[in-house]
């Protein structure tokens, strides 16, 4: 299955399906000829084709099943299948990795707030027919309030039988040709989540004129008496579609590895076929060096993308584990991507700045995960609170970590640096502003413990060598004398 993606997503035809995409940008028709509201959103027949292969291929729903009606348990290990899927695919466009990833993500909060809707809205959510499904997208933040969702002031009005109006505007809304979206509204118990279905009532001003992820309509819209229902308790809309953004930050990293696998393939390819001053660009040492650090980047990023999608194979067995790392390793592994686009860019030059390349594209896309479900402070504090508040967070990340102990004395070291420092700042210290380092500190000891244990020695030598040792803030092309970045560079891409 995931080979079968891979082929396409790497074939011309694909190819040429994202550059249409990405230049014919979506076009919002709010009126027809005669003034009358029609809210539609034209979109590239190339568009259609990359989403319709995401969804027949079941990226949006492979964990969840897809029989009409199903409630069942998840196959063992659907969501790392899944996760695959979605970074060899993802390395096709960005842009259609969104209602993929809003999907797939809206089926536990469902699940979990509202089961009769669940039972109603998932044959359609998970079927693998472009036509016949449905997608789902979803709608939080406002003009006053950005990420903080508690200042929203759209309204959702009771109107009997279980229904509520919503009048009220949202700033980003993804994807206006969704079917149904989750949204915010305060209900009179409070900040209160709603599945809203498009159609009347539900008016978009506007498509936003983006840096990135061009391809993707994302738009503004205004709810003047559209129909909601409740996800979850009345007052309680945070927790209930906290589930999805869970789920969609996960996606988060997955689509930041996707990225940096992309460049260091496009850094590697490139350098291995041009020649400058006498020899090849990947025989000389200081290219090397680069084309080693990128690959070890991507890599520790993809098994950390990869382990984390299992705990949520693993169900409540892995759960504080689960929530705990997604938060640290979506904030450092999207962090990381936009300096990786830019590196691999670099490293074809003045051919890497022109778009035939697809690397501009993939420099552009880039910051998108950092930004989308909460920006760098945002994913950093909410790592923060977990350390405070939810006592089984910190200890089952550092078990994970701990598996590795007594196998390279440099990750021991690092640590039980993470661990005296947390209970350093926590004690008496500011953790707001010593929050990213904490974070940064946490993600690449839980790196270094997977690469430690499933790397080639020449990885995980670099890694511990590179990352661990306290200086961070480097570019990338600055591992130590005596690691093997030969090695390093054919394991990234075989030659």
């Amino acid at each position: 299955r995931v080979r079968e993606a891979g082929a396409f997503a790497g074939s011309v035809e694909a190819l040429e399906h994202c550059r249409r995409a990405e230049r014919n940008v979506p076009i919002l028709r709010s009126h027809d000829r005669y003034g009358n509201r029609i809210d539609e959103v034209e979109l590239d027949p190339s568009w259609h084709a990359l989403l319709r292969g995401a969804v027949e291929r079941e990226v949006h729903s492979l964990p969840w099943g897809t029989a009409p009606g199903s409630h069942l348990a998840p196959t063992p290990g659907a969501h790392v299948v899944r996760a695959a899927l979605f970074m060899v695919y993802g390395n096709v466009n960005a842009g259609v990795m969104c209602p993929v990833s809003m999907t797939y993500a809206a089926v536990p909060a469902l699940r979990d707030g509202a089961p009769a809707l669940a039972a109603l809205w998932e044959p359609r959510l998970t079927l693998p027919d472009y036509e016949d499904g449905a997608l789902a997208g979803m709608a939080m933040t406002e003009k006053q309030g950005g990420s903080d969702v508690r200042a929203n002031i759209t309204r959702a009005e009771p109107v009997g039988d279980g229904l509520f109006e919503l009048h009220g505007h949202k700033w980003f809304c993804s994807y206006p040709p969704c079917s149904v979206f989750l949204v915010l509204a305060q209900a009179p118990a409070g900040l209160s989540c709603f599945l809203v279905e498009r159609g009347p009532g539900m008016e978009f001003q506007r498509l936003k004129d983006k840096l990135g992820t061009r391809s993707l309509p994302s738009s503004e819209v205004e709810f003047h008496g559209a129909v909601g229902r409740l996800v979850g308790d009345e007052g309680r809309g945070v927790p209930a579609i906290i589930r999805m953004v869970n789920h969609t930050r996960l996606d988060c990293l997955l689509g930041g590895a996707t990225g940096m696998r992309r460049g260091t393939v496009e850094a590697i390819h490139h350098a291995r076929h041009r020649a400058a001053f006498g020899a090849l660009l990947v025989d000389q040492p200081a290219m090397r060096n680069v084309l080693a650090d990128l690959a070890i980047e991507s890599e520790a990023a993809t098994v950390a993308a990869l382990r984390i999608a299992r705990a949520y194979d693993d169900g409540s067995d892995d759960a504080a584990f689960r929530r705990f790392a997604t938060a640290v390793m979506k904030y450092w592994v999207c962090k990381r991507a936009a300096p990786h686009a830019a590196e691999a860019l670099e490293c074809l030059g003045g051919n890497g700045f022109v778009e035939d390349s697809g690397l501009p594209l993939l420099y552009r896309d880039a910051p998108l995960n950092s930004i989308w479900e909460g920006s760098g402070n945002v994913a950093a504090l909410d790592v923060l609170r977990a350390m405070s508040k939810e006592p089984d967070g910190l200890p089952a990340f550092l078990d994970e970590c701990s598996i590795a102990a007594g196998a390279d004395p440099r990750f021991d070291a690092h640590l039980e640096r993470v661990r005296s420092r947390a209970a350093e700042v926590f004690a008496g210290g500011d953790p707001q502003f010593e929050g990213r380092r904490i974070v940064e500190d946490l993600a690449v000891a839980l790196q270094a413990s997977l690469l430690v244990r499933s790397a080639p020695p020449a990885v995980a030598d670099a890694f511990c060598a590179a990352r661990l040792n306290g200086d961070g803030g480097r570019v990338y092309g600055t591992l130590p004398a005596g690691v093997d970045a030969g090695a390093i560079v054919d394991r990234a891409l075989p030659a």
